[in-house]
């Protein structure tokens, strides 16, 4: 990836580094020679020696304030922001169920982190007359499972709208804004509830992978993503290669998703 991609000089912002995709991303724009800070609510053990560390709850506005602050500090500004952190607690039972604060915990972590972030450090990729900014969303933003994501992927629909018009307002003054869009991702959270469903339906680790694909409707390749392969197209996205790439949507999710 680094003899292909060339990102020094590069100044990246990376939200939930400490695992899975944001792990994987962390690791790609470094190798591409990006100097890089990241977040979570705990650091991580395996942390690259060279990487800036933010202990911040993202799901705050508060957590958004301190890495905004610790970025420019630290890097005096950013190129690249990456909003990886995301994610779901709610449980199963479909829409009742969901009560405000389940309702608002969603929107914080999926919806509101980014905007936030992108309203502390985007205004100074405008005034520099550049920058990239990524928002990771999800193929549920089309394809929510109402058993347990009607949350999650209607915070992710609003991501989604709201990084299109982002895109709109700040790709004339220099800044591009683009969306990707993963289907299912082997990190460690999922390969821990494929392991729960496995053990509750008497199957192995197969077994319960298959009923992840299952209740998505089948993914023609076959398999879900590895968090590599989400970060080598962010990579790839921020990197020069993709000047002309912007308001648009990246979807990597195997073929889950079955219309145009």
């Amino acid at each position: 990836m680094s003899g292909w991609i060339d990102l020094n000089g590069q100044r990246a912002l990376v939200t939930g580094g400490s695992k899975g995709v944001g792990q994987a991303v962390v690791a790609a724009l470094l190798a591409a020679g990006a100097k890089v800070i990241t977040s979570a609510r705990t650091k991580p053990d395996d942390l690259p020696a060279d990487v800036v560390f933010c202990t911040a709850d993202l799901m705050t506005a508060e957590g958004c304030a301190l890495l905004a602050k610790r970025a420019l500090e630290s890097m005096g500004g950013v190129d690249i922001l990456v909003n990886v952190v995301g994610g779901s607690a709610a449980p199963g039972g479909g829409f009742a169920v969901l009560d405000d604060d389940l309702w608002m915990r969603e929107i914080n972590q999926n919806l509101m982190a980014a905007v936030r972030l992108d309203r502390a450090l985007v205004p100074g990729m405008v005034a520099q007359g550049a920058g990239v900014v990524i928002h990771v969303t999800s193929i549920q933003h089309q394809l929510p499972l109402p058993e347990s994501t009607i949350a999650y992927a209607a915070a992710k629909g609003a991501l989604a709208t709201y990084s299109k018009a982002l895109s709109k307002e700040v790709t004339p003054k220099g800044v591009r804004v683009v969306r990707v869009s993963p289907g299912w991702v082997e990190t460690e959270a999922s390969v821990a509830l494929a392991e729960r469903l496995a053990f509750r339906a008497g199957t192995d680790y197969a077994g319960g992978k298959k009923i992840i694909m299952d209740s998505l409707g089948g993914i023609p390749l076959g398999r879900p993503a590895k968090p590599q392969e989400v970060a080598d197209l962010i990579a790839f996205l921020v990197s020069p290669r993709a000047a002309s790439i912007t308001g648009t949507e990246y979807v990597i999710d195997g073929g889950t998703v079955p219309t145009v």
